[in-house]
């Protein structure tokens, strides 16, 4: 954990933890007797009672974005050359300007990532309804990042740049979940959730109104405000002394490392899921949900901040991107990357502000369904999906055919428009009686690197085994 700190700002420009968003398939909506649909609207039951197989119920993993590995990871254009890689970042001098920004957006550059998974759930009939319980590990990323700020990293050559806003963020919590849902009349069902929710840790990183302007060759002067926020327990922030160029002035203190002493619950909290479907008659049907809207309060927020005073920074340097880069391991060069994100940040570590509130991120889904008057073994679905989650909030509109051939096999395929651009999704859930599998995609998995990190940002895995009867 003491390179965490590094790391994290690493992150930022190699974008390497997102090899592994709301936190369901939303593919699966209009799929019958999908067991984890309660999931996306708590109204809905399933035909079946059933018990997940522990740890492998519900797997969910997921990332949106509108830049990625690949826009980051460019191809060395002197590969070959004695000691020169096969890879390199945007940031080498021998790629273009145009080439090394081609993939970044020209607006603010996104990525949010989720993962979800199941420990243990369980569904049955009964108290004039259906009920669930689960017990979920939870952990999501958001970053925000404008295109003027790699554009400055790049340096294509201004003298000032106003880079803007920066937001990173991440947390880790698991809930315990109770639900019930039941039938009003022979139109209308409703459900709620009830979540009790265990905090691991949360981290965000902001840089406000930040700017930079260049005060002598390879020298820039930057200025904004700048807070770091970390809320785990035995967590504290590492500061090393730095001394100003001008000799006057006094010697101060720099974040450079982070420690965590010892790991538990760093904070507590409750969400609610509210949910309906209503059965308007034998071809329509519309739904309604909202998921998450909670809160967790953390037990510490141990803080570090730039006040905004004007600085001086050396600017980026390119890395090398390989297991084994003449002697140094690509940690090594993570570790160096991650040094020059710290002089970058010129953070000043403020000690624990005692605890604070934050939200988990809530979702809307608002749903309409079709069943075919003449075929009613096929049904089209239209799914509005809204989270939010402020830097990070985004929208999805899903359209899907989804066909059920057999009494014990469902499911479909899907297309969707979001914030993040257009994606292709499907679904097959198999649920006999005594076992259920299933397995979909929001976002269809394009290319891998060689170390199994996905190419494109938009991706989306879940699947899940269970016991039914």
């Amino acid at each position: 954990m003491k390179s965490t700190y590094k790391y994290l700002f690493a992150a930022i420009m190699t974008i390497g933890c997102v090899a592994v968003k709301a936190q369901n398939l939303n593919s699966a909506y209009f799929v019958d007797d999908f067991k984890f649909r309660h999931s996306l609207n708590p109204a809905y039951g399933n035909e079946q009672n059933y018990i997940s197989i522990p740890a492998l119920g519900n797997i969910y993993v997921s990332t949106q974005g509108n830049f990625g590995v690949k826009d980051v990871i460019l191809d060395n254009p002197l590969y070959g050359q004695p000691g020169q890689k096969k890879l390199t970042t945007f940031l080498n001098p021998n790629i273009s300007v145009g080439d090394a920004l081609n993939g970044f957006s020209s607006g603010n550059n996104r990525l949010v990532e989720d993962l979800k998974l199941s420990i243990l759930s369980f569904g049955f009939k009964g108290f004039g309804g259906y009920n669930t319980f689960e017990l979920n590990v939870r952990q999501s990323l958001g970053m925000s990042i404008p295109y003027e700020f790699f554009e400055f990293a790049k340096n294509v050559g201004n003298n000032e740049y106003n880079i803007g806003d920066i937001n990173v963020g991440s947390m880790a919590f698991a809930e315990v979940a109770l639900g019930h849902s039941r039938q009003i009349n022979n139109k209308l069902r409703v459900g709620a959730k009830l979540k009790f929710l265990l905090g691991a840790g949360r981290a965000d990183l902001q840089i406000k109104n930040l700017k930079a302007n260049l005060s002598a060759p390879d020298k820039w002067t930057l200025s904004g405000n700048g807070q770091a926020n970390v809320s785990m327990k035995g967590f504290e922030f590492k500061s090393e002394t730095k001394e100003y160029n001008d000799a006057s002035r006094p010697s101060y203190q720099q974040v450079n490392n982070v420690d965590v002493d010892g790991a538990g619950i760093g904070g507590f909290g409750m969400a609610i899921d509210l949910g309906g479907v209503y059965k308007l008659n034998d071809d329509w049907t519309f739904s309604a949900s909202v998921l998450d809207l909670g809160f967790i309060k953390w037990k510490n927020n141990v803080q570090a901040v730039n006040n905004g005073e004007p600085f001086e920074f050396n600017g980026f340097n390119d890395m090398a991107v390989s297991h084994d880069n003449g002697g140094a391991t690509i940690d090594d060069k993570f570790d160096d990357l991650g040094d020059q994100f710290t002089d970058f940040a010129h953070l000043k570590d403020e000690g624990d502000q005692g605890g604070r509130t934050t939200g988990i991120g809530a979702t809307i889904n608002l749903g309409a369904e079709y069943t075919l008057p003449v075929y009613q073994k096929v049904k089209f679905g239209f799914l509005s999906s809204t989270r939010l989650q402020g830097s990070y909030s985004w929208t999805e509109g899903r359209l899907s055919a989804n066909y059920s051939p057999l009494k014990w096999i469902n499911g479909g395929v899907n297309f969707a428009v979001s914030s993040f651009g257009a994606s292709m999704g499907w679904v097959l859930n198999i649920h006999p009686k005594g076992f259920n599998l299933f397995v979909g995609m929001d976002r269809l998995l394009g290319k891998v690197s060689k170390q199994g990190i996905p190419l494109n940002t938009n991706t989306c895995v879940s699947v899940g085994m269970n016991v039914a009867w």
